[in-house]
C-alpha cells in the first residue's frame, strides 16, 4: 500500500494548476534464451518504459508507455510544455487537447502512446489529490479483471514453454497464451506438449502476430481448433489486413474467435475492425490508445457494437481502466510487462483467483517507483532528487 494523504477539497482541487511534467525512460534486457525473444514476424532483446509524471503541488501522478524512446522526447517537447498550468480536473479535455495539439507532428504510433503515458498520469494525479484508488474515480462497472498468462515465445525451448504456461495454469489463471507461426512446421509439436502438460480444462491461445498469409491463416486456424482446441487467434494475418481478417472471422471454426486492436492508436482504427466485424473479440492497448480517455471511448463502442473488449499488457494500468469497460472479457498478463513493472515498482498486483483486483486502500494506481532500482536502466532523463 502507498501512503495515505489527506484528499483536496473541492475547492481547492479546483484550483490545482499542473506545476511540472518530468520524463524517464528505462530499458530493461529480455531473460529469453540468449538475451532474446521472438514472436511471429519480430525479434527484441530489450523492452524500454517511457515513465512521466505530472505534478501538483505536493502531489505527482504517474502514467507510462512501452515504446521507443524516442516517445520520451516527444512527450517532453510537445506535451509537457502544454499541459504545465493547465487544470488537473478533467484528464479528458486535456487528453483531448493534447491529441489536437500534436495533429502536425503525427498523433498515431509515438505521438499516441506519449498523449497515452500523459493522460494515464493526469488520471493518477487527479484520484491521488481525491485520496481515491482510480478504480473509485472512474464508471466501474467490474472489480477485478480476469487475466490470461501470456508469453511462450517462439524462441522458448520446450521445458520452457510448457513449463511457464503451465505455472500460470497452477497459479489459477484458467487461460494461456503462446506466439505462433515464426516457423508454422513447428507449431504441432508446441500446442502439443503444451496441451499435455496443462490438461484439457486450460484454455489455449495463440498469436501469430501478423505472420501468415490469408489462406496459411485459414490453415492453421482450422488445425490449432480442432488438433489442439484452441479457442483463440490473434492476429493471424496483419492487424491492417481488414479483409483477411473477416474472411478468417467468417469462414473460420465457428468456435475459434478471431482478435485484433493492440496496434490501434485512434478512434477510427477501433471503427474499422468492427464495422463490418472483423474480429469476434476487440483488443485495446491503453497505453497505446490515448491512455484510460481512450481506453473509455473503445468501451463504448464495444458496448454499442455488443462485442467483448480484451486488455492488451500494462497490466497495473489495465487492472484499474478495464473495470471501467462494461463488456469486459479479460488483461493479458504479458511476461515482460509483469517483469518490468514488478522491478520499477512498489504496489503491483498478483493474479488471485485468475484475476487482478485493484487495491482500493490504495491512492491512484497504487504505485510508487522504486528510484534506486530503475536507476541502472535509465536511457533518458535524470534521477529526482
Amino acid at each position: 500500500m502507498t501512503g495515505r494523504r489527506q484528499a483536496v477539497g473541492a475547492a481547492e482541487l479546483d484550483a490545482c494548476r499542473i506545476d511540472s511534467v518530468d520524463v524517464h525512460a528505462f530499458e530493461v534486457p529480455t531473460d529469453g534464451p540468449g538475451g532474446k525473444e521472438q514472436d511471429g514476424t519480430l525479434d527484441w532483446d530489450s523492452t524500454t518504459m517511457v515513465l512521466v509524471r505530472v505534478h501538483a503541488g505536493e502531489r505527482a501522478g504517474l502514467g507510462y508507455t512501452y515504446g521507443d524512446v524516442s516517445v520520451a522526447a516527444f512527450v517532453a517537447s510537445k506535451l509537457a510544455p502544454m499541459i504545465e498550468g493547465q487544470d488537473v480536473t478533467a484528464p479528458p479535455a486535456l487528453g483531448h487537447r493534447m491529441g489536437a495539439h500534436i495533429r502536425n507532428a503525427g498523433r498515431p504510433g509515438v505521438g499516441a502512446m506519449a498523449v497515452s503515458a500523459v493522460d494515464v498520469a493526469l488520471w493518477d494525479l487527479k484520484a491521488r489529490l481525491l485520496d481515491l484508488p482510480l478504480i473509485r474515480l472512474l464508471p466501474a462497472y467490474h472489480d477485478r479483471v480476469p487475466v490470461y498468462g501470456s508469453g511462450g515465445f517462439t524462441n522458448y525451448p520446450l521445458d520452457r514453454l510448457t513449463g511457464q504456461l503451465a505455472d500460470w495454469v497452477a497459479q489459477g489463471i484458467p487461460r494461456v497464451k503462446l506466439k505462433t507461426s515464426r516457423e508454422p512446421e513447428q507449431d504441432p509439436q508446441r500446442l502439443t506438449a503444451v496441451r499435455k502438460e496443462i490438461g484439457d480444462e486450460a484454455e489455449i491461445f495463440t498469436d501469430a502476430n501478423g505472420a501468415l498469409t490469408r489462406k496459411e491463416a485459414l490453415y492453421w486456424a482450422r488445425r490449432f481448433h480442432d488438433e489442439w482446441d484452441v479457442r483463440w487467434l490473434e492476429e493471424p494475418v496483419s492487424s491492417g489486413d481488414l479483409e483477411g481478417l473477416r474472411m478468417l472471422r467468417e469462414r473460420g471454426p465457428e468456435r475459434l474467435e478471431i482478435a485484433a486492436g493492440e496496434y490501434a492508436f485512434t478512434p477510427r482504427d477501433f471503427v474499422n475492425l468492427v464495422e463490418p466485424p472483423a474480429v469476434d473479440c476487440l483488443q485495446a492497448d491503453v497505453t497505446r490508445c490515448g491512455g484510460i480517455t481512450g481506453v473509455l471511448e473503445v468501451a463504448g463502442l464495444s458496448a454499442t457494437r455488443h462485442i467483448d473488449l480484451s486488455a492488451h499488457c500494462a497490466p497495473a494500468i489495465s487492472a484499474h481502466a478495464f473495470c471501467a469497460v462494461r463488456r469486459l472479457r479479460h488483461l493479458e498478463f504479458f511476461h515482460d510487462h509483469v517483469r518490468f513493472e514488478q522491478l520499477l515498482f512498489d504496489g503491483t498486483l498478483s493474479p488471485v483467483g485468475g484475476a487482478l483486483r485493484p487495491d482500493p486502500g490504495s491512492p491512484g494506481l497504487g504505485l510508487d517507483v522504486r528510484w534506486a532500482d530503475a536507476e541502472p536502466y535509465r536511457v533518458y532523463g535524470t534521477r529526482p532528487a
